[in-house]
């Protein structure tokens, strides 16, 4: 499957090989004392938690070397932002500015600038392009600043290719419109664009024609200085190699991968394989020689990542770019091979070289190897495209997805089975899923234009019995791939078949044919649809007929040594378990993981489940997580004593739980509960977010023991119609509400209330397919979209309160009892999903009745289903009333910013609770002598935690990648829209505002400077604003933009009412009535620093004048506001701040 190679040495590096780790000391930087660690900010499209990931793993090098770590990044949510991991945190901007003041406060020695993503490597050119670096004498650690620049400015990178007669693509790097036409006209076209310093393909594009072209240029030069006009290699295959180099120029491959779509998807976008399938011996080596001598060449030091297109036709090849970073691609290599890279890359970035360092997995043999496996990895990405109106579904050159997936296994089928399962988007493998639909007449086009469903489109092609070779000849993916597609259909058929000719009792009966579908990675549910059977029918057949999956190890020798890693997959392709299942040390806990990250779902999820390990660890129990996202801290296998890097459906995680249960589940024939002599304490599922939540009843009912509130409790809480009736039981206001049964009744209700109102599904995160009705047309149309979302749970519509305040409370209960809490207040009105909401905390502007009776709420609610755990209540409040509106029993998105602003760990607590809980009763903890720490006990009886009377504010601040979503409108409403979040301190609200607004890309405007030429450029502020309300509520920010300075401008109705009312407004005609003086002439002439735009309606789904405003700010990357309460505080805190007044303070400084 993979081949053996020597690794390569220098002759410098064959004298070193002998030397011991001692010795090798000398050759760390034993100058550096103290290390600044860049890390990469909010999530985002194309920069997303594999950074989380390798910097964490860096952090955790240095505390090896006894290395004090400063660390600067803003995200909230992560690991390596936690107590215990570097020593100073800063919640600041990855921007020259705020660090350059960082570096003069704390004076390092060192730098890393690989570990955090384009932002990190970004910031760390400009630091050494100001010369700051230089002055305060900090080393840059790894690849030097000049090598950096070699790899990202495009025609350097070209340049040192060709010294050493490397092939690159043809290409000319421009630096304005014209140029970049002319280059084009010169190479030929198609070409494609590129962005030089961007990520993820930000800014770039294929373009067949002259027009094309136009509109890609004027994107890419809004975020990019340079901009490479190259050759396209549309169709050729994309390859990458991880690469491995220290400073004695001893250098390997870790892992070859092989992009699955042809070039012209970005490989973000791609699936990907490790290892390579179809290359040749001579293809294989042939890269891997040009990839060892190109990395000598560049004098990287540390990890990085090369990309080629290979032409599939010929021998031919081009270089395509080199990433002189941790990458996405690094992350997945090393989950792909079990070889630390982040964590290598750090101690060679000190000075260590390769053979001096232990290989993690089998511990005896040196880093200096190249791994060999025995299996294969695929990774998926997932993408949430449906959540935006008008976004363009296409997948091309730059990336959409907003998280990935890895499968491991033994044959291409089974992963990639698997790895659909595993997107949690409904699917249960390529084929027999009940809800897919595709039309036979849109095949072709769907294949040639491809789009997230395009696997599932290839596999109806083949079932209608299109042929291999027709398909490889449209979509340019390598016949290989596309026969291991047919392999699985035609078993699909086979069993379909079978079925009806034979019964399905016989089918089940037939233990070869069983095996070869588990094999090929059916899941029972599959089998079970295709023959006309429950999913735990086929369960029960399997087990008896002995078809069952065995447990592997993670191997990088292919078995030659032995492994002793606790990083595990299931399969079917074995006969004997790679490990045992005995009993814990006290005890065993199964932590289930989050699964992708998704809209709704990301880090944060991750850092709570990362945290009931870390707790569960401490008190002395054997902790296994189970998670198959290689972005993640939660799928390293230091963070846990077992990890089984599989998926998070029922029938695995049965499979897990019951072989380190002892093979089976034993359970009181009485009580229908697990007997005593099981070996697992239970399953936590509340700090994974919804998708482990969504299990909880399923396990529960199939004997698992789920730890914490009790799985029916949560059941209340989830099913809207349960909650709504307990709320009324329990005396709790709450908007008026009715369940949905018939459409008459609803159309009705809505009349009786007013609009607008809100249509809400059950059992669902981040406010999928949850929106608001204007009008009874808008409600027709969203009652067609919430009635698919979930056939066994009900869809609620209620009363939509304008103009409230949203409040939410992030709590820990313990037998009902309250134990600690959090309020957070939301800077908007509600109307906007919580997770694309400001929010500050403590609050700062709620009355003290108000936070009075939402504690009392708190406290009815969490006695009432006797909460033990985490949970989180969002509340309205308006006119003197709290109103409920949803409570999560689970660790919501804002627990790590509850934790890290009040300094006390919420998800530490939490599990303490869990574990003690009294719906765990029935199995008593005196068998195996479990026994809460003196410690956790007294954190969980305390009861006078100081959660609203701090110092500071915290302020989290959403991240949006409206950027690369072409076509999707950014306005905010009530389903999710942002992918990531950041949160920044201050001693007061509006401290804390701006530098959130700074962390997540928000340029402060500044007043109007004469240039050169005497001419005034910017320092424009624009309103569109659609209401008369909202005009009004925003004549104060007007009158504030225009005393600092600005220059006000509007469209007619906007220009008009200001004038009227004093505040002197150039008017500006709307782009769609061609006259001038027009908007779109001004935004291309760059005239505005900030653009205001107000919807009437919150409504992403048709072509306004406002909706082009907002796309065209976006597109010419100019700041955008779409909410009046925004508004309102960015102009307040410009009147009492500049950047250069925001404090530089530590968050230990906070408390």
């Amino acid at each position: 499957m993979e081949f053996k190679i020597p690794c390569e040495q220098s002759n410098m590096a064959k004298k070193s090989l002998n030397t011991g780790l001692k010795k090798n000391k000398a050759l760390v930087f034993s100058k550096i004392k103290k290390v600044l660690v860049l890390g990469s900010g909010a999530l985002k499209i194309g920069e997303a938690g594999e950074f989380d990931y390798s910097g964490s793993q860096a952090i955790k090098a240095l505390k090896e070397e006894g290395i004090q770590s400063v660390l600067v990044n803003p995200n909230i949510a992560t690991i390596q932002t936690s107590d215990g991991l570097a020593d100073q945190v800063y919640f600041l901007p990855v921007n020259a500015d705020f660090v350059t003041r960082v570096i003069e406060k704390e004076r390092p020695d060192g730098i890393f600038l690989a570990f955090g993503g384009q932002t990190a490597l970004n910031c760390g050119i400009e630091l050494w392009k100001r010369g700051v670096l230089k002055k305060f004498g900090v080393k840059v650690l790894g690849t030097s600043v000049e090598t950096i620049l070699d790899t990202e400015d495009r025609e350097l990178f070209k340049e040192k290719l060709d010294e050493i007669g490397v092939k690159s693509a043809r290409s000319q790097a421009t630096l304005s419109v014209e140029e970049a036409v002319k280059a084009a006209e010169e190479i030929g076209y198609p070409v494609i664009i590129r962005a030089a310093f961007a990520l993820g393909g930000k800014g770039s594009g294929f373009a067949r024609n002259a027009d094309e072209l136009g509109p890609l240029l004027e994107t890419a030069f809004a975020y990019s200085p340079q901009v490479l006009v190259e050759e396209s290699l549309k169709g050729w295959k994309e390859i990458e190699y991880e690469v491995v180099r220290d400073s004695a120029d001893n250098c390997v491959t870790v892992c070859n991968m092989e992009n699955f779509d042809p070039l012209g998807i970005h490989t973000g976008e791609s699936i990907v394989i490790a290892p390579s399938q179809t290359l040749t011996n001579h293809e294989y080596h042939k890269l891997r020689e040009i990839a060892i001598r190109t990395i000598r060449h560049l004098g990287i030091i540390g990890e990085c990542n090369i990309q080629y297109a290979l032409d599939p036709e010929s021998d031919d090849y081009r270089v395509i770019e080199v990433n002189a970073r941790l990458s996405r691609s690094s992350a997945l290599a090393s989950k792909a091979t079990g070889y630390p890279l982040a964590h290598i890359a750090a101690k060679l970035a000190l000075g260590y070289t390769l053979p001096s360092l232990r290989n993690a997995v089998t511990r005896d043999t040196s880093a200096f190897f190249e791994p060999a496996l025995d299996y294969v990895a695929l990774k998926i990405p997932r993408w949430d495209l449906n959540k935006f109106r008008m976004v363009s579904k296409e997948i091309s050159s730059e990336m959409k997805s907003v998280g990935e997936i890895m499968a491991i296994g033994r044959s291409f089928e089974e992963v990639l089975q698997k790895g659909l399962r595993m997107l949690q988007v409904g699917l249960h493998g390529i084929t027999a899923n009940e809800d897919v639909v595709i039309k036979s007449d849109e095949i072709k086009y769907d294949i040639e234009h491809p789009t997230p469903k395009r696997i599932l489109v290839i596999a109806q092609a083949l079932r209608e019995g299109w042929t291999v070779e027709e398909i490889a000849r449209i979509s340019g993916i390598d016949p290989w791939f596309l026969e291991k597609i047919k392999n699985i259909i035609e078993l699909r058929n086979k069993i379909q078949s079978d079925g009806k000719k034979i019964g399905a009792s016989a089918v089940l009966k037939n233990n070869e044919l069983l095996l070869k579908a588990k094999k090929m990675g059916f899941a029972d549910k599959q089998i079970g649809f295709l023959i006309g059977k429950e999913a735990w029918q086929v369960r029960g057949a399997r087990k008896t007929a002995g078809v069952v999956p065995y447990v592997k190890q993670i191997d990088t020798l292919a078995a030659e040594y032995p492994a002793r890693t606790n990083y595990l997959y299931l399969t079917y392709h074995g006969n004997e378990h790679d490990v045992e299942f005995g009993g814990g040390r006290t005890g065993k806990v199964v932590v289930l993981g989050s699964g992708p990250y998704c809209i709704g779902s990301s880090v944060e999820f991750d850092w709570s489940s990362v945290n009931a390990l870390q707790t569960c660890a401490r008190e002395g129990l054997e902790t296994i997580m189970i998670n198959y996202n290689p972005e993640t801290v939660s799928t390293d296998y230091d963070t846990c004593d077992k990890l089984y890097f599989d998926e998070l459906s029922l029938e695995r995680v049965l499979d897990i739980y019951e072989l380190e249960n002892g093979a089976n589940l034993v359970t009181d024939k009485v009580s229908g509960r697990p007997g005593a002599n099981e070996l697992v304490n239970g399953v936590i599922v509340s700090t994974g977010g919804q998708v482990p939540n969504n299990l909880a009843l399923k396990l529960h009912k199939r004997g698992v023991r789920i730890l914490g509130t009790a799985p029916a409790s949560i059941d209340r809480a989830e099913n809207r119609h349960k909650f709504s009736e307990m709320l009324d039981k329990l005396n709790i206001d709450q908007p008026k509400w009715k369940e949905l049964v018939d459409l008459s009744d609803v159309f009705g209700f809505a009349d009786d209330v007013g609009y607008p109102v809100l249509v809400r599904p059950s059992y669902v995160l981040s406010g999928a397919a949850m929106s608001v009705a204007y009008t009874r047309e808008d409600l027709e149309q969203f009652l067609a979209k919430a009635a698919k979302i979930s056939k066994e749970a009900p869809v609620v519509i209620s009363k939509f309160e304008t103009g409230a305040k949203e409040i939410e409370i992030d709590a820990v209960a313990h037998n009902g009892q309250l134990v600690i809490y959090a309020i957070s207040e939301h800077i908007e009105n509600a109307g906007v999903h919580s997770g694309d909401a400001t929010i500050a905390l403590p609050p700062q502007k709620l009355y003290i009745e108000t936070i009075r009776r939402i504690k009392v709420i708190t406290k009815k609610i969490a006695k009432e289903l006797n909460i033990s755990g985490p949970f989180n209540i969002q509340f309205l409040a308006k006119n003197n009333r709290v109103m409920v509106i949803e409570c999560n029993l689970r660790a919501s998105r804002s627990f790590p910013l509850a934790s890290k602003v009040t300094g006390y760990n919420f998800i530490e607590i939490a599990t303490g609770a869990m574990l003690t809980a009294d719906a765990n009763k029935p199995f008593e903890a005196k068998r195996i002598g479990f026994k809460l720490s003196k410690k956790l006990t007294e954190k969980l009886n305390y009861r006078d935690y100081k959660t609203l009377d701090l110092d500071h504010v915290g302020v989290k601040a959403p991240q949006f990648s409206f950027p690369r979503l072409k076509g999707a409108d950014p306005v905010l409403g009530v389903e999710m829209a942002s992918t990531g979040e950041v949160a920044t301190f201050g001693d007061d609200l509006h401290e804390a505002f701006l530098k959130s607004m700074i962390a997540v890309g928000f340029k402060l405007p500044k007043v109007a400077e004469k240039n050169a030429g005497g001419k005034e450029a910017g320092g424009g502020v624009f309103f569109s604003i659609g209401g008369v309300e909202e005009k009004a509520d925003l004549l104060p920010v007007a009158e504030s933009f225009a005393g600092m300075g600005f220059k006000i401008y509007g469209t007619e109705g906007t220009a008009g009412f200001f004038n009227k009312n004093r505040v002197k407004c150039e008017k500006l005609y709307k782009i769609s009535t061609e006259k001038e003086p027009n908007l779109l002439t001004a935004l291309i002439d760059r005239k505005f620093e900030l653009i205001i735009n107000i919807p009437k309606h919150y409504s992403r789904s048709n072509v306004t004048d406002g909706y082009l405003i907002r796309r065209k700010s976006i597109d010419l990357n100019i700041p955008l506001i779409t909410n009046v309460q925004v508004a309102k505080i960015t102009a307040e805190a410009l009147e009492e701040y500049t950047e250069k007044d925001l404090r530089i303070k530590a968050w230990k400084e906070y408390f």
